[in-house]
């Protein structure tokens, strides 16, 4: 069954609804410049409420371009389990035991060819990665933004991914109308979605959020 990241969680109203609809992971975006962003002091709440239940999905912090040393941090700060890197990151911040991410971190990608991502995915592959959290995040390319485009990337070159590489997580201009036709093309080992199941900005519809968990979790791959 495919697993389920909710990404973009500012308040716990949309956390305890996504978590009661099955979502695996929720992600809390830790970038001043997204309409999404969270911080640290607003984080610790949420994640506390959601870790005093009996249980609780794995919670991803979502940050572009900062220190290993900084996202470490947060996520020790917030009681959060993973760090998400979407920006330029070096590949040895996952990569190396010596880094404060080792074992608990992945990378968000944005490539714009497939032989960009098949070199990028080989760069930044999590080594040590446990079966129950993403290896890689596949996002739709844009020249400037970090995600949240709402804009569908290219399935043929994420499924191809999705063979070659266990553990890839589809992202890019998910929702619940087209998430299940996802799931059946690229084969993902998750699916993430942030923008196609608000209300508006920062808050999430809902219905849409248990539409979207529903479909992905029930799509039928042939």
């Amino acid at each position: 069954m495919t697993k389920v990241k909710i990404c973009g969680i500012t308040n716990l109203d949309d956390a305890l609804v996504a978590v009661e609809a099955g979502a695996d992971y929720l992600g809390f975006i830790f970038y001043p410049p997204s309409k999404r962003s969270i911080t640290a002091e607003n984080c610790r709440p949420i994640v506390a409420a959601l870790r005093a239940r009996a249980s609780c999905p794995l919670l991803v912090g979502v940050f572009v371009n900062e220190t290993a040393d900084f996202m470490a941090q947060i996520l020790d700060d917030t009681n959060l389990d993973l760090a998400q890197l979407s920006g330029e990151e070096l590949p040895s911040l996952i990569a190396e035991e010596g880094s404060p991410l080792y074992g608990r971190s992945y990378k968000g990608l944005r490539p714009a060819s497939l032989p960009e991502a098949e070199a990028e995915a080989e760069w930044y592959i999590a080594p040590q990665r446990e079966a129950d959290y993403p290896a890689l995040l596949i996002d739709t390319f844009h020249p400037t933004l970090r995600g949240g485009t709402g804009e569908t990337g290219d399935w043929s070159m994420s499924a191809h991914l999705a063979q070659t590489f266990p553990g890839l997580m589809l992202a890019g201009g998910l929702d619940a109308a087209n998430v299940a036709a996802a799931v059946r093309q690229v084969r993902p080992f998750a699916v993430d979605a942030a923008s196609g199941i608000e209300a508006s900005p920062g808050k999430k519809d809902h219905e849409a959020v248990r539409r979207f968990i529903r479909n992905a979790k029930t799509a039928v791959m042939d």
